[in-house]
């Protein structure tokens, strides 16, 4: 479906949801740090309740970067791909050491151990840092092509896509909207169209009343 202002038609979506919170739950910087590379491949949920006995251990990068990998399995034992991210969390907190010199651009923060583009820019995001791209996480992945303002399905090629067809001071707010969108009404089955701030201009919408006539 060809568009010629994705930046007007998203505005009721980063209306909707600006600002609101990443479903990780920390309390500062270096807890969004690592709850963000403990999430990988796992749920928010499920970090959000790994979080709270880890961070009572380790409550700051000091604390972490004095541990052990026998000390980390205690507490993400059950993490999904534990053991790298064991790895990760010890080398991040060996060369971060504290958590004032934990850093919020994107080069040096892809520069760390499991953290890549999207990571960036959640951590960037949720910091208050100005965006220099946008969050394309499992649920945007799915979204954005369903609306019809990306295609395929590699991360780094919708992020660009994204990019390129929207204004930068939206660049912040638009990847965790889109995926909000996906959380609440998107769903991958029986999405609730009708509740949706998207679907006068939404491809799959458009397409599936046109199929109804």
């Amino acid at each position: 479906m060809a568009k010629t202002n994705w930046s007007e038609d998203l505005k009721p979506l980063i209306k909707k949801y600006k600002e609101k919170k990443h479903p990780i739950d920390h309390k500062n910087t270096y807890q969004l740090v690592i709850m963000v590379i403990l999430s990988a491949q796992d749920s928010d949920k499920h970090i959000n309740e790994v979080a709270v006995t880890f961070f009572k251990a380790f409550p700051n990068m000091e604390a972490l970067a004095r541990a052990d990998a026998e000390t980390l399995y205690q507490y993400i034992g059950k993490v999904r791909n534990f053991g790298n991210k064991t790895k990760w969390l010890l080398d991040l907190a060996s060369k971060i050491k504290t958590d004032k010199n934990i850093p919020l651009t994107m080069e040096e923060l892809t520069e760390l151990p499991g953290i890549g583009r999207k990571s960036a820019n959640v951590i960037m995001r949720e910091s208050g840092v100005k965006a220099v791209g946008i969050v394309v996480d499992l649920h945007v992945v799915r979204v954005a092509p369903r609306i019809g303002i990306a295609s395929g399905t590699d991360p780094k090629k919708i992020e660009k896509q994204l990019m390129e067809l929207t204004s930068e001071k939206d660049w912040g707010e638009l990847g965790m909207a889109i995926s909000f969108l996906g959380r609440e009404i998107c769903r991958p089955t029986n999405p609730k169209c009708t509740e949706c701030v998207m679907n006068k201009v939404c491809g799959y919408n458009i397409g599936n009343l046109a199929k109804k006539k």
